[in-house]
C-alpha cells in the first residue's frame, strides 16, 4: 500500500501543501502504526507534517487510528483523569507527579502515560518511582484488557506497552531532531474505557485553536492550557488561560492572567529526581504550600469531573456556544 500518495499532498511546502481528509489521515497513521511503511516514508511524513502543521480533521483521523489500535484500561468507578507526560523537566522541576497525587487525593483514578523523547530531561515517571509508585505493566496477552484504576490511585505506564507503533513514531525525534504528529496525538491520547477527563496542553500558541477544534469534534471532556516545558501541569509561576470541555462543549474557564511570580515558596532550584520527589512529599505533607497555580488547575479539573458526572454519557453533545454546565 504505502503512503507516498499522501506525502504528495502534504509534502508540497508551507504554501502548496494540502491537508488530507480525516479518513485518509486514519489510513495514513494506521499504516505507520502497523509498521507497513518504510523508514524513508516515515521520515518524509514527519518532515512534511512538521512544515505543514496538522489540521483538526487530520488530528481526528490520527486519533481514530491510534485509539483503534490501543490497549486500554477498563472503566473505573469515577472518570479517569488522563495526564500525558512526554517532555519532563529541563529548567524547572517536573511537577506532573504532584498534580497526579493531588488529584488522587481528591478520590480520582489518575492515568499518566509517556516515554522519554529527549535524552537529558527528568521524567515524571522517574519521580513517581522515587515516591514509591511503581510503573504499571501490560499483560503479555494483548487481548487482555488492563484492569480499572482504583479511585484515589495512580497508574503510570510507558507508551510502548499501550501502543508500540506510537512509541516507534515518537522515537523518530531522536533521529531527525524534530517533533512529529505523534507528539500532538500523544497529548490527546486517552487509553482507557469509560468516562475520562484529559488534561492537555500546548507550548506554541498557534496549536491552541487546532486543539480546541479537535477536542470539540471528538466530544472530549478535557482541560486545555499552556503547559510547563511541554508538560501538562501548570507553570507554578503563572496563571494561564484555561479552556474546559465536557462532551465537547467548550467554555473559557479563565483568561490568561498577567504577570510572572518572581519565586514560588519552597520550589527547589535543582530538578533532579531525588530533589523533586522530596519537594513533592513535603507539599503533600503540608510542610510546603501547594503552588497556587497548580491548586487552581486541580480546581478546574474537579469542576470538569463534576460536570461530567452530572451529565449522562448518552446526553447529546451541545454546540460549543452552549458552554460547560458545571
Amino acid at each position: 500500500m504505502g503512503i507516498s500518495h499522501y506525502i504528495k499532498d502534504i509534502g508540497r511546502g508551507a504554501r502548496g501543501a494540502r491537508a488530507v481528509t480525516r479518513v485518509q489521515a486514519q489510513d495514513l497513521l494506521g499504516q505507520v502504526l502497523d509498521g507497513q511503511v518504510t523508514d524513508l516514508e516515515i521520515g518524509a511524513f514527519c518532515i512534511a507534517m512538521r512544515i505543514k502543521g496538522e489540521s483538526a480533521d487530520e488530528m481526528g483521523g490520527f486519533l481514530d487510528a491510534l485509539h483503534a489500535r490501543s490497549r486500554k484500561f477498563a472503566a473505573s468507578t469515577r472518570p479517569t483523569v488522563v495526564l500525558p507526560s512526554y517532555n519532563g523537566a529541563r529548567r524547572l522541576p517536573v511537577l506532573t507527579p504532584l498534580l497526579a497525587l493531588l488529584l488522587a487525593r481528591e478520590g480520582l483514578p489518575v492515568l499518566l502515560h509517556g516515554m522519554r523523547t529527549e535524552a537529558r530531561r527528568v521524567l515524571a515517571s522517574d519521580v513517581l518511582e522515587a515516591l514509591g509508585i511503581p510503573a504499571t505493566h501490560a499483560p503479555q496477552d494483548a487481548s487482555v484488557e488492563l484492569p480499572a484504576i482504583a479511585a484515589g490511585t495512580i497508574a503510570h505506564i510507558a507508551t510502548g506497552e499501550l501502543q508500540p507503533g506510537l512509541a516507534r513514531l515518537l522515537a523518530v525525534r531522536e533521529v531527525i531532531g524534530l517533533r512529529n504528529p505523534g507528539h500532538s496525538a500523544a497529548k490527546l491520547y486517552i487509553p482507557c474505557a469509560g468516562p475520562s477527563v484529559l488534561v492537555t496542553s500546548y507550548t506554541h500558541p498557534e496549536y491552541a485553536s487546532m486543539l480546541q477544534e479537535c477536542l470539540q469534534a471528538q466530544g472530549a471532556s478535557a482541560l486545555l492550557s499552556r503547559g510547563l516545558e511541554g508538560e501538562v501541569v501548570a507553570d507554578p509561576r503563572r496563571s494561564p488561560r484555561y479552556d474546559g470541555f465536557v462532551h465537547g462543549a467548550h467554555r473559557v474557564l479563565q483568561e490568561q492572567q498577567p504577570g510572572t511570580a518572581s519565586e514560588v515558596a519552597g520550589l527547589p532550584e535543582a530538578i533532579d529526581v531525588a530533589t523533586t520527589a522530596d519537594y513533592t512529599r513535603r507539599v503533600l505533607a503540608g510542610e510546603l504550600p501547594v503552588p497556587e497555580a497548580i491548586a487552581q488547575q486541580v480546581a478546574f479539573i474537579l469542576q470538569i469531573v463534576q460536570a461530567l458526572e452530572a451529565a449522562p454519557e448518552s446526553t447529546p453533545r451541545r454546540p460549543a456556544s452552549d458552554g460547560v454546565q458545571p
